[in-house]
């Protein structure tokens, strides 16, 4: 009996213990790379998300302060001019100021009657009146919400102007408001000087 090889250990196949194709022989380090790249792209959408937020944010906040801005120019103890961009003016109080529309009370605008009078020389006068809004065919509410794109400018009024003068004369002279069935005439209004008065009629001049 040969004892030579008794001790010996049989040889091993290096193909046995060979990892089969396709066989990935370290998934721990892929599931570890395949994890932070999750983390990253979540973490880049988060930062485009917060940019994003904080970009309307500013833009918002820019918007509010134009606002806040320009309302702080309205003197609430005065009339003010609205002038639209159809060459249309309105003189009354404004209530409300934002980005989107004006809010206007107390609303007045100017009316301007042509008369003729035959002389040697044919002259026309125009006469001025300042009308009361209200007592048009439509009898409006003494309110005007104007969209803001078809306002040109707005001024606060001197008190010491005629405009305002001839507001607080109708005002004094209507303490219970305006009566449309009781409407006082502007025939006596003369060349070029503004005169409180009512209206019956559909539209006002410009």
């Amino acid at each position: 009996m040969d004892f030579s090889n008794r001790g010996a250990q049989p040889a091993v196949n290096p193909a046995q213990h060979a990892p089969a194709p396709g066989v990935n022989r370290h998934p721990l380090k892929n599931q570890d790379k395949d994890l932070w790249t999750r983390i990253g792209v979540t973490a880049a959408v988060a930062c485009v998300v917060i940019l994003l937020i904080g970009i309307i944010a500013a833009l918002y906040a820019g918007n509010n302060n134009t606002k806040d801005t320009e309302n702080q120019y309205i003197n609430g103890s005065k009339l003010q001019a609205v002038f639209l961009n159809t060459g249309q003016v309105y003189f009354g109080n404004i209530k409300t100021l934002n980005n989107n529309f004006l809010v206007l009370t107390n609303i007045f605008y100017l009316q301007t009657n042509s008369s003729s009078s035959s002389t040697s020389s044919s002259s026309t006068s125009n006469n001025v009146s300042l009308v009361k809004l209200g007592c048009e065919l439509h009898q409006p509410y003494d309110q005007m919400v104007i969209n803001r794109s078809s306002v040109t400018f707005w001024e606060n009024l001197q008190s010491t102007g005629q405009v305002a003068k001839a507001v607080a004369t109708w005002n004094s002279s209507h303490p219970n408001g305006q009566q449309c069935s009781d409407q006082s005439s502007s025939s006596g209004s003369t060349s070029n000087s503004v005169q409180p008065s009512g209206s019956n009629s559909t539209t006002p001049a410009k």
